[in-house]
């Protein structure tokens, strides 16, 4: 049987594979093993407010960590998983290094595919920053300083949310910003994307509008696919003057990449340092 082309010269079994990071790193699994271990240690310090509720449903919670200092800025991290796995817990680790540096983090927990669409997830993000903004003073921080961050569909959902009148810079890590070719892969079984929704919250088709800083990062070992998202991304809005930093780090995976954030001289850490915290 002749195989038929499905999205860029590549037929179904072709494109399954060049979105499926998990099979592309083999030791995917005791990595995310090591995360959720680090983090139990996190999650079990003072600093840690557990489950806070934004929302009605189970996954409606976020994991804030605050900072020494009050009115210190605010990072919003939001996991990945192809918007049908993983949770909040899992990401607790992403917090340690920039608490250490001043700066405060919330992890946003959502319902996951099938459960929920992608406008439901979107929507929950949104609801999520809109009860940390409101909840500022009592977690104490500048709630004119949040950022959201995240990795994966966490970085395609963070670049939506750039759209936010909270949000006052965006850092995506391994993104997912044209949701066509998902639509044609194993991952939009559970998604079940419309064509209103592979148009409206595909970030390349309906680009942000709102004049913040983006940074984009990706690594170099990563999917070839991955890679031309991000790069793609990054051009396109540059094209439309929104000030847009594509980094993409050598000799790291879409897991490993993730890790920058979670060491004191990570690549990731040092960034977001520059871009968040105040100008001495």
């Amino acid at each position: 049987m002749v195989s038929l082309e499905v999205y860029l010269g590549m037929d179904k079994r072709a494109l399954d594979a060049a979105y499926n990071n998990s099979a592309a790193v083999k030791e995917s699994a005791s990595i995310i093993a090591e995360w959720e271990k680090q983090g139990q240690k996190i999650r079990s310090k003072a600093n840690a407010y557990l489950d806070i509720v934004y929302g009605p449903l189970p996954r409606n919670k976020i994991d804030y960590f605050a900072a020494p200092k009050i009115n210190s800025p605010l990072f919003v991290f939001i996991h990945g998983g192809y918007w049908q796995r993983n949770r909040k817990e899992t990401f607790s680790f992403v917090s340690e290094c920039l608490v250490a540096n001043g700066i405060n983090v919330a992890v946003v927990g959502y319902t996951l595919a099938p459960e929920a669409s992608l406008t439901q997830i979107v929507g929950e993000i949104n609801a999520a920053i809109d009860l940390l903004y409101a909840r500022a003073t009592g977690l104490g921080f500048d709630p004119t300083s949040i950022h959201v961050g995240g990795w994966s569909a966490g970085g395609h959902l963070a670049v939506l949310a750039a759209q936010h009148t909270h949000v006052t810079s965006v850092l995506s890590i391994s993104g997912i910003f044209d949701l066509e070719p998902i639509e044609k892969t194993y991952i939009n079984e559970k998604l079940q994307l419309s064509r209103n929704e592979i148009e409206t919250l595909s970030p390349i088709r309906s680009l942000p509008s709102r004049k913040i800083p983006y940074l984009l990062f990706v690594g170099g070992n990563e999917l070839c696919e991955l890679r031309r998202q991000s790069e793609e991304f990054s051009a396109r809005l540059s094209q439309v003057e929104l000030s847009a930093k594509l980094t993409i780090p050598e000799g790291h995976n879409h897991f490993t990449i993730l890790e920058e954030i979670a060491r004191p001289d990570g690549l990731l850490v040092s960034e977001l340092k520059k871009l968040i915290l105040p100008k001495k």
